[in-house]
């Protein structure tokens, strides 16, 4: 080359947007022409970007394809995905909570493809209420005499505060005065509800005579709250649900309990520890009950309200009740897992949530030892798999003091060195299906309580790259 021969200028090799989407017919199909061009026109400024710093990026049709079939695949990648939850929390509030059973999924799959009579009565061919779909099952189960359904308990209390309290007081003991999660505590939902909270009694001791001495033309309600995410220990008194229904009724007040978790079934027959169940509460005079969906009850995110007729209806006629109300989507799920309860001999089979604080420790030990061989073969020459025991929790607030006997594969670095085994637990974090473990001790344990997943847990195995 001569020393008058220009030199070509690199920006030049830079091709179109236009030229490149004419050659890229089937990335066209798959992204479409708008998220393409898009894609396209911020690959091609950052090739000019490092031209100018004087890089050599490459230019070629082929680089440029697999460079944005990549970046827009990564960004249509779901976010929001299934994993496989090993923490012993069998229900995780960051994992979703309870899983649900597949009555409830093909009952989302088969109103979510067509339209349904979500508010149309097909007897009459007029307008139908969406709650028709839940509540005679709700009241079938608890022995109420009507219910409504919400978003999430939280909603419900709220709901139920706000329309038969509003500008009124509420006594509620001092002890009871918990904090749902996420810095949401019952003071703050009564406020929002504009209710007045009177605080009675102490924290470990509330009596007959507090609520008494409370009550006045003023007072709109008796609320007791369970205190399902704690427990107070030691010289503590509660008064009896009965007790407060009959001092409540006395002075012509409703009873309100939030039952929190939320429980249908006798967990004491099931060798579970106990918690109150929502018809013992209907039975032993509560006005109106709340509980969730999601936790013990085993189904969709949902706060249920339950009680007295007329106050259920005054409850629906509360504008706020449009705001909270269930979608199709979770009424189809609710009412699915509603009608498992209907035959308790097949219950424990069908629902996860009872499968899994149910499931023997025998069993859990068992595959313990049909994996071990695998996950050690995997993580050979940096990582020890040995088999312990542990506790499950039950999660979600509920029974937080008690565990459930378990087996866990428990990992640990060979070096000793704690970041080594953040990274595994990372590592098992990206897999197709992301595991998730605990760590605890310098370890990673990997509680088998709810591992139903098995085979494709050992298939991903051989994707790991340590």
């Amino acid at each position: 080359m001569s020393a008058d021969t220009p030199i070509e200028n690199p920006h030049r090799r830079v091709p179109s947007v236009d030229a490149l989407l004419q050659q890229m017919p089937e990335e066209t199909a798959r992204w479409g022409h708008q998220q393409l061009t898009a894609a396209l026109r911020e690959i091609l400024a950052d090739i000019r970007t490092q031209i100018s710093r004087g890089e050599l990026p490459s230019t070629e049709l082929n680089a440029i394809r697999n460079r944005v079939n990549a970046e827009l695949a990564d960004s249509n990648r779901a976010s929001l995905k299934p994993v496989i939850n090993l923490t012993g929390t069998v229900l995780h509030t960051n994992l979703g909570r309870a899983s649900l059973p597949q009555e409830a999924l093909d009952a989302v799959v088969a109103v979510s493809a067509a339209p349904s009579n979500l508010e149309f009565d097909l007897e009459t061919g007029g307008r139908g209420d969406r709650e028709t779909h839940i509540e005679a099952l709700v009241c079938e189960l608890t022995g109420a005499e009507a219910a409504t359904a919400v978003n999430n308990n939280a909603a419900a209390v709220l709901l139920v505060l706000n329309t038969l309290a509003m500008h009124r007081e509420v006594p509620v003991s001092r002890g009871e005065l918990v904090e749902i999660g996420g810095s949401f505590r019952i003071p703050e939902v009564m406020q929002r509800a504009n209710c007045t909270l009177v605080e009675i009694g102490a924290t470990n001791r509330t009596h007959l005579k507090d609520y008494q001495n409370a009550i006045n033309s003023n007072t709109s309600l008796l609320m007791k709250v369970h205190t399902s995410n704690y427990q107070v220990e030691g010289f503590t008194h509660a008064v009896p649900e009965a007790e407060l229904a009959v001092l409540a009724h006395d002075h012509q007040l409703p009873l309100v309990i939030d039952l929190g978790s939320g429980s249908l079934v006798d967990f004491a027959s099931l060798g579970l520890p106990a918690e109150p169940t929502a018809a013992q509460a209907i039975a032993q005079g509560a006005d109106i009950i709340t509980f969730s969906g999601d936790k013990l009850l085993g189904g969709p995110q949902a706060g249920l309200i339950a009680g007295r007729k007329d106050l259920i209806q005054q409850i629906k006629n509360n504008p706020l009740k449009r705001a909270l109300r269930l979608d199709k989507m979770t009424l189809a799920a609710l009412a699915a897992v509603l009608k498992l309860y209907r035959d308790p001999d097949s219950l424990l089979q069908r629902l996860p949530t009872l499968r899994q604080l149910t499931r023997p420790q025998a069993e859990i030990a068992a595959q313990a030892q049909r994996l071990l061989p695998a996950l050690s073969a995997a993580l050979s020459g940096r990582y020890a798999v040995t088999i312990a025991d542990c506790c499950s929790q039950i999660g979600s607030g509920a029974l937080p003091l008690e565990t459930l006997p378990s087996t866990a594969l428990r990992l640990t670095a060979l070096s000793g060195a704690d970041a080594e085994i953040r990274q595994l637990a990372e590592t098992l974090r990206q897999l197709p299906r992301p595991v998730i473990g605990r760590l605890h001790q310098g370890a990673l344990w990997l509680d088998l309580r709810c591992l139903e997943q098995e085979s494709e847990f050992l298939e991903q195995l051989g994707g790991l790259t340590l």
